[in-house]
């Protein structure tokens, strides 16, 4: 993957994105990353688009500032040592220009997550025009943990079919959120933190940073 840091030219846009400041193009799989803003909030929409059509693929809109896109090798998504033997609760997620609407984008999410009952709606009307306003929608159910019983969700999530799936024991102290290039871990405790940090130290990014 190769990322710009070049501005594009004032005049060029992306829907939903705003002012564009920052772009990565996945050659091979035909990708393009693209993070922007508007003058009027603070907020950064990032929106992955057919490098080719243009089609988008996934919008997501962070509430903090974005200062960098990269792509990660895929890893193997495993949250067995952090849920065994317990209940979970399994969120996954889609948005839409209205809270009862179509999703914005198909996905399996329905076939993948057919338990799923809707949990919460999160408006966003930050935009002042009504065209731009996303509802995002949690769905959530609850079963026990066991050894695959997510592998297809999590493989759709490793090939990016879908996208903001998070799984959380039933005190949602502890959560493990995969993404295609790897996956978020949050503990209840710095020294239970620390414990599943020194047992797999192939989880974690070779970055100096450790981002």
């Amino acid at each position: 993957m190769a990322a710009s840091d070049e501005h594009p030219t004032d005049d060029w846009a992306f829907f939903g994105v705003g002012h564009p400041f920052l772009v990565v193009h996945a050659e091979q799989r035909g990708l393009l990353a693209v993070a922007g803003t508007y003058a009027h909030t603070r907020a950064t929409s990032v929106a992955v688009y057919n490098s080719r059509s243009f089609v988008p693929r996934a919008f997501i809109r962070s509430r903090f500032p974005v200062h960098a896109l990269a792509a990660h090798p895929r890893r193997p998504l495993r949250p067995a040592c952090v849920f065994a033997g317990t209940d979970v609760f399994v969120v996954t997620m889609d948005w839409s220009n209205t809270p009862a609407g179509p999703a914005g984008y198909p996905t399996p999410r329905q076939i993948l997550h057919p338990n799923g009952i809707r949990w919460w709606t999160e408006p966003d009307k930050d935009d002042p025009d009504p065209a731009f306003h996303t509802h995002t929608r949690l769905y959530a159910d609850r079963h026990r943990w066991n050894r695959g019983c997510l592998d297809g969700l999590l493989r759709a999530v490793a090939d990016e079919a879908v996208v903001e799936v998070f799984v959380a024991d039933t005190e949602l102290q502890r959560i493990y959120h995969p993404y295609d290039g790897g996956a978020d871990v949050i503990l209840a405790t710095p020294a239970e933190r620390d414990r599943v940090r020194d047992q797999h130290t192939d989880w974690l990014s070779s970055h100096p940073a450790g981002l």
